[in-house]
């Protein structure tokens, strides 16, 4: 290999190595961003505190989806493992209830992801994946704890994403004043799904229209 070889090698291992460089700075940054401002963080904003400029922001993220789903693919992996760990848990029904407190307070440990649970980012393949396999896992929680007799019997995995969407509302309104709030709400819907205190309820929207609320709300955001 000639010595001019040598160097354009060594150029490219260093504009590779530099480019890595800010992937994670940018990722960092943005999860951060996310965490204490919400969805809707500026991206210029995590720009500044990755120390890039917004074209290479852009360049390595064209949207602010993709830069979420990048950001957060962590947070939805520990979501899928945390649906993993209710069902190891010897009694159905007090899986179920850890398993919604857990995820619960995840979204109050971390605005940006108070609502990316309510949201859905069909062109991130892995970051769906871990939905998908949270859900199934949860479908099986319901199914245990249902036949414990311990759940309300016209509880549907479809109410979860209800849950959180009211979750995050709460947390929205009261993060500054009384942050603590959302473990209230909690304990009520718990309470409601215990099979004991079961009432009638309205029938559930269809699942193809849950998701296509969630959709929705990911396009309206860009």
């Amino acid at each position: 290999m000639t010595s001019q070889n040598a160097a354009a090698n060594a150029d490219r291992t260093a504009l590779r190595v530099d480019a890595e460089r800010n992937r994670q700075r940018i990722v960092t940054a943005a999860r951060q961003a996310f965490a204490e401002l919400g969805l809707d963080a500026p991206m210029d904003e995590i720009a500044r505190r990755a120390g890039v400029g917004v074209g290479t922001l852009y360049r390595r993220y064209p949207t602010r989806a993709s830069l979420i789903t990048a950001a957060l693919e962590t947070k939805m992996a520990a979501y899928a493992e945390a649906a993993l760990q209710a069902l190891a848990d010897p009694d159905p029904w007090h899986g179920f209830c850890a398993y919604v407190e857990r995820v619960c307070e995840m979204q109050a440990d971390d605005r940006g992801f108070t609502t990316v649970l309510t949201k859905t980012f069909p062109t991130a393949k892995r970051f769906e994946a871990d939905r998908a396999r949270a859900f199934a896992d949860f479908v099986e929680l319901i199914n245990r704890a249902k036949s414990a007799g311990k759940l309300r019997v016209d509880f549907v995995a479809e109410d979860l994403p209800l849950f959180l969407m009211a979750n995050a509302g709460v947390l929205t309104a009261t993060a500054d004043a009384a942050p603590d709030s959302w473990k209230r709400l909690v304990a009520y819907l718990l309470q409601a799904c215990a099979r004991t205190a079961a009432q009638p309820l309205p029938d559930p929207p269809p699942p193809r229209r849950k998701y296509r609320a969630m959709l929705g709300s990911t396009r309206a955001k860009r």
